[in-house]
Formats: structure tokens, C-alpha cells, sequence
């Protein structure tokens, strides 16, 4: 698989009380940002042979102006290869989704849009402070049909105290009448410094207890797997394996991907570095011809093998049955797990099953030295 590569835009309406990520609710250093962006291009221009994958994440990259955004695209195709089946995606918040705005991105080279959902159902919409609609991602999916993308995904949150079971499963229902392609369903944890976090250390319940979420998980993966998606990671869903998301893929698959923008992150196959987590010193930086590094670190021969171990077992591809025999308990370990339902051996694998899934962070731990 060839890297992937990523730019961060971190401009928002406003900002969501749940998010975690580096993102501010202003366009006023757009043009900074975007200057800033070209210089880091520029640095790694010649780094990276081919990529097969370009997303702009944020933050909420649709939030940008459309010559703000041709700017982008133009500027990273001038300056590195993408294959021609390259999947090219952008976040989009289903508010800024008109049917020219849908055409005007397919244009410019976008052939893959993930929609800021959420949920199909208001009151849950302003509990979680978005600023749009069920109706307007309705719409907004209607525009995108009509501009000729065939390649949808959806965002959803999961696990709110104001989601009943039956409101979360209606949710679905209505994300499925419209057949999207690829379905990411994200169950709400409290992202430390965040509102929600702020609002919990009050002890105002915001998440479902762990029992209930656990059942909204469960269910959920019953119900779309029942309608023709393959649970293929934790949180994703798709309507076959060619809609998997060959970006988020390399994250979990440990293939090489270079980040761009404030907050983004790189890794080569062994070294990961991250950028300031700030406009302002980002561009700082590359005005003073630095790159906006904020730390970096080498991966060792251990902290790989966990890496490898954390990051397979959240996908349905699991891990090689070699890696997990390095320790004499491995085995043991391995035939428990399946025994308790957790695990499955499939072609030379461990695979989580769906209740494996739920452990999928402290099954590593069974396998390490």
C-alpha cells in the first residue's frame, strides 16, 4: 500500500462542545494558514514518491472558500504524484453542501466526501452544538447524488445520555435510506480540556453508563451488518470492501503518511513527528524557513510489535498469528480469548469478533513481553 497523505484545515463555525482536535472558530488567519501550508509543501516535495490517498481533514476543511480551496488542491497536485485511483476525500459539514458547492468540489478533484452527521435527530444535533439540521444533511446527500459522487461516508455519534437505544437505531435507518457507501459510527468519549469534559468534572452525566453503551455497540454492528456493511473496524462500516477507507486503512496498517498543517502528524515507517498545535507558530515557523515540528520520536523494535498488536486488533483483518507467538504465555493467551468468544483464528489470523472488538485496547496487552 503507498502512503497517504494528509492537510489539516483547522477553521471551524463553531466549535463543537465533544471535539477534540485542533481546530479554531474563525476565518481570520485563513490566509496565513494557507501561506503557511505552501512553504511545508514545498519542503516535502521530493520526499514522497506516489501517494494513493489525500484527505482534508479538520476541523471543517468545507468551511474554506471555494477559491481558497482550489488554491489547496492545485498547489498539493502540482507538487506531489497521486496515482490516477487515488480516493481524494474531504470532511464537509452538511450546511455548507449546495448542489453548486457539490459540483464545484467534484470539479476540483475531490471524488470522496465524509459528512459531519452526527445524527438524524435535532434535539441530539443542539445537545451535541451542531449548527445544522436532519433536514439539511437530507438535502445535503441529495446534492452530492446529484453532483455524481458515488463514494459517501457519514459520520455518527453514539452513546449520549439524551440517545435512547431506539433513537439511535432510527438514526440509522434513516442514514441507510440513503445507501452511503461507508458509515463511521463513533461512540462519545469526554476528549480531555473539551466542553463535555469541563461539563462531566461537574458531574452533569454526558455518556451512556459503560453496560448501555456497550449494548448500543453491539447493536449497532448487528443492524448494519444485517444490512449489507462489513464492520471492518471498530467505528467503521462499509458497503463493501472496495468503499473501506483506504486513508484511515493506513493508519491502522501501519503503511507511511505525511501530515500537513498545524497539529498534523507523519510517520515513515519507523519515525513519527508532529506539528505545533497552533496557526500562529505554525506559520511562524515556515516564515523563518523551520518546519513547524513540535516533537518527533523513533519507534522502537517493541513499541512497533504493540503498535502493531493495538492497531490490528480494532480491524476485522486482525494480526498474523507469528507476531502473537513471541512470548511463551501468547499461546495460551490466544486460545483463552478465543474461548471467551473474543477472538477467531481465520487464515493464519487472530481476529476480534464484534465483542472483541469492545476490548480492543487492552487485548494488546495479553500479547506483549
Amino acid at each position: 500500500m503507498l502512503p497517504g497523505l494528509y492537510a489539516h484545515v483547522p477553521f471551524c463555525r463553531t466549535k463543537c462542545p465533544y471535539c477534540g482536535f485542533y481546530s479554531i472558530p474563525s476565518k481570520i488567519p485563513v490566509a496565513g494558514w494557507l501561506d503557511g501550508l505552501k512553504r511545508e509543501i514545498l519542503h516535502y516535495n521530493n520526499q514522497f514518491n506516489r501517494f494513493d490517498s489525500l484527505y482534508l481533514g479538520g476541523g471543517t476543511p468545507s468551511f474554506l472558500s471555494v477559491e481558497v480551496l482550489k488554491e489547496v488542491m492545485a498547489c498539493l497536485f502540482d507538487h506531489f504524484h497521486l496515482t490516477p485511483d487515488a480516493e481524494i476525500t474531504i470532511e464537509a459539514n452538511p450546511r455548507d453542501i449546495s448542489l453548486e458547492r457539490a459540483s464545484i468540489l467534484k470539479s476540483i478533484g475531490f471524488n470522496r466526501i465524509n459528512l459531519g452527521v452526527q445524527s438524524f435527530d435535532d434535539p441530539v444535533l443542539k445537545f451535541l452544538g451542531r449548527n445544522h439540521s436532519a433536514e439539511d444533511v437530507e438535502n445535503a446527500i441529495r446534492y452530492l447524488r446529484s453532483a455524481g459522487f458515488q463514494n459517501i461516508g457519514l459520520d455518527l455519534i453514539h452513546g449520549l445520555k439524551v440517545q435512547s437505544m431506539k433513537a439511535w437505531i432510527n438514526t440509522l435507518k434513516r442514514a441507510l435510506a440513503f445507501r452511503p457507501e461507508h458509515l463511521s459510527c463513533y461512540q462519545l468519549t469526554l476528549e480531555t480540556g473539551t466542553v463535555f469534559d469541563r461539563r462531566s468534572q461537574k458531574k452533569e452525566r454526558i455518556i451512556l453508563p459503560e453496560k448501555t453503551a456497550a449494548a448500543h455497540f453491539l447493536a449497532t454492528s448487528a443492524f448494519l451488518e444485517n444490512n449489507g456493511y462489513q464492520h471492518y473496524e471498530v467505528s467503521n462500516f462499509a458497503r463493501g470492501e472496495s468503499f473501506e477507507a483506504r486513508h484511515n486503512r493506513k493508519y491502522w496498517e501501519h503503511v507511511p503518511y505525511l501530515g500537513l498543517g498545524p497539529s498534523a502528524h507523519s510517520f515513515d515507517g519507523k519515525k513519527r513527528w508532529w506539528n505545533l498545535r497552533s496557526v500562529k507558530k505554525y506559520t511562524a515557523a515556515l516564515k523563518k524557513g523551520h518546519l513547524p515540528i513540535a516533537g518527533s520520536e523513533i519507534l522502537t523494535t517493541e513499541q512497533l510489535h504493540l503498535e502493531s498488536l493495538s492497531l490490528g486488533f480494532r480491524t476485522r483483518k486482525g494480526v498474523d498469528l507469528e507476531i502473537l507467538t513471541r512470548t511463551p504465555t501468547s499461546k495460551e493467551a490466544l486460545l483463552l480469548h478465543a474461548d471467551r468468544g473474543l477472538l477467531k483464528i481465520e487464515n493464519g489470523r487472530a481476529v476480534p469478533t464484534t465483542r472483541g472488538y469492545l476490548l480492543a485496547d487492552s487485548l494488546p496487552l495479553c500479547f506483549s513481553a
